[in-house]
């Protein structure tokens, strides 16, 4: 009699996507002794960014929230060493609960391609959780509200690498005495916890589709993003 051969199990990839609270989960059993870089085990870090969620979703007294119809947390892979803080949701993220999904969104994923990322092995997040009305820029009081949140968020994520969209983002974690023009594609440290990380600026893809001449420079710092993933030996699982 033949053996039977039995097709091997695909081989998902773990990632979460804390999106109406829901969570992903791969289809084998999590090994509780296989710890992460940060010394957490993946069931504690989804952890943590579900009690934050559930922080900033109790947040009262915020014109944002008031007039916002969903929370906008997250998107991508929480095990990634690469994050991505954009600004704050528009129309389209507010619709469907989820950060970079309208014609900016689309460009981001365009801009990772490009340097062989998607989203399933980047995590991406924004300064500010709720969509500010008219899709205007945050108020300085409006982040520094959100920014605890956001610092926290970094921590649990723990990454290797940050990149930050635009002057909102910029300005969030580098300090607001510097502009964008000036400050992208330079490389700095900043501590998050007890983390070192090093961190980048660009331009938001809301920029590029207004000034498109400034792709050529968006497409240097995604050039440098990728040098350092090579430096830093960041393994780029996800597909």
């Amino acid at each position: 009699m033949k053996n039977k051969i039995i097709p091997k199990t695909p081989k998902w990839k773990l990632y979460h996507k804390l999106i109406n609270n829901e969570v992903v989960y791969d289809n084998k059993s999590l090994s509780r002794y296989k710890k992460l870089n940060t010394n957490q085990s993946i069931d504690s870090k989804l952890s943590k960014l579900k009690k934050l969620r559930e922080k900033i979703s109790k947040v009262k007294n915020c014109e944002l929230k008031k007039n916002a119809n969903n929370l906008v947390f997250s998107d991508g892979n929480p095990s990634s060493k690469i994050m991505i803080i954009g600004e704050g949701p528009g129309a389209n993220e507010d619709k469907e609960g989820k950060p970079f999904v309208g014609r900016a969104g689309k460009l981001l994923d365009k801009m990772l391609e490009a340097i062989k990322l998607n989203r399933n092995n980047v995590y991406i997040s924004n300064v500010v959780n709720f969509r500010p009305p008219m899709n205007r820029k945050p108020s300085e009081d409006e982040v520094a509200r959100y920014l605890p949140f956001l610092k926290e968020h970094i921590e649990i994520i723990s990454p290797k690498i940050l990149l930050l969209l635009g002057s909102t983002s910029l300005n969030a974690i580098v300090g607001s005495e510097v502009v964008i023009s000036k400050a992208r594609g330079k490389w700095t440290k900043k501590k998050f916890g007890n983390k070192d990380v090093d961190v980048i600026a660009s331009f938001h893809p809301a920029f590029l589709m207004r000034q498109p001449d400034q792709k050529k420079y968006a497409w240097e710092d995604l050039k440098m993003i990728r040098k350092k993933i090579g430096e830093l030996k960041i393994k780029i699982n996800a597909k």
